[in-house]
């Protein structure tokens, strides 16, 4: 594992330094550079903590990952850097589904003349590190914002252009539960009603435009406007994946049956044009 070889996959080749400069600047590359993306789950091949595996997979073999991987792997980069890092478990939607949430997500705290939140694994809405403070940012296409709850929560919440809710995870900023973390990594691999079970989910930012594909749906969300696009194939999946993510996965063609599967039902009874 070589710190070199990870900035290069990310496109960074300024100074390296502990920072707040570095931070932003490595945070932004990473984001850039790196999908977020569930294929493994879907070709059924296990996801695990395990850091070697994990900068295998995205810098050695130029691929995506979901929270664990990316935040894995910022981690220990960041740490090689010389910052102070913590690993923190957090609950996706635990603002509606309660504290079963928590484990679900793996996100980082950033030491330096205030604690900052990183993450890159939440599908590339935070641009750089937010302070650990209450705040509201735009990072175009999304609006951000960090807010203090009781108990010693916190809550990152993100709205894109025509969601009517905030998509957030809550967290304490505190050491992370390892043991949760893996039971949860676990389940959302392998439970029937895990969401990464059920659909490809694909992100990635480009400058202030975020792409977004689930199951058939290409979505490019700006500021102002979202544009959709069907897909119709196998073939456009994988010049997709490869195209506008960077991915090589031409064994994606497998999984078109089940994609247009779950599709059908979400969709059932409704025209194309009605959801694009």
């Amino acid at each position: 594992m070589e710190l070199s070889a990870y900035l290069h996959r990310i496109g960074y080749d300024g100074s390296v330094r502990p920072d707040l400069a570095t931070l932003r600047a490595v945070h932004r590359a990473h984001q850039y550079a790196i999908p977020f993306e569930n294929l493994d789950v879907l070709l059924r091949r296990p996801v695990v903590l395990d850091l070697e595996a994990n900068y295998d997979k995205i810098v050695c073999r130029q691929r995506g990952g979901w929270c664990y991987e990316m935040n894995g792997v910022m981690g220990w980069a960041l740490k090689e850097i010389g910052f102070e890092v913590m690993r923190m478990s957090a609950g996706v939607m635990r603002v509606r589904e309660g504290d079963a949430q928590l484990g679900n997500h793996l996100c980082l705290l950033v030491c330096l003349d205030h604690p900052y939140l990183v993450d890159v694994g939440f599908g590339g809405s935070l641009v750089e590190p937010l302070p650990l403070r209450a705040s509201e940012r735009e990072d175009r296409p999304y609006r951000l914002g960090l807010s203090e709850l009781g108990d010693d929560y916190w809550r990152f919440a993100e709205i894109a252009h025509g969601d009517g809710d905030a998509f957030s995870f809550d967290f304490r900023a505190a050491p992370a539960d390892e043991a949760l973390l893996a039971r949860k990594c676990q389940f959302l691999q392998t439970d029937p009603a895990s969401p990464f079970i059920q659909n490809l989910v694909v992100q990635r930012r480009t400058a202030d435009t975020h792409l977004s594909l689930r199951g058939r749906v290409l979505a490019a969300i700006h500021a102002a406007r979202v544009d959709k696009k069907l897909l119709n194939s196998a073939d456009e999946l994988v010049a997709t994946l490869r195209d506008s993510f960077g991915l090589d996965m031409p064994e994606a063609a497998t999984l078109w049956s089940s994609i247009c599967v779950r599709h059908e039902a979400l969709f059932a009874g409704t025209s194309d044009e009605k959801y694009l």
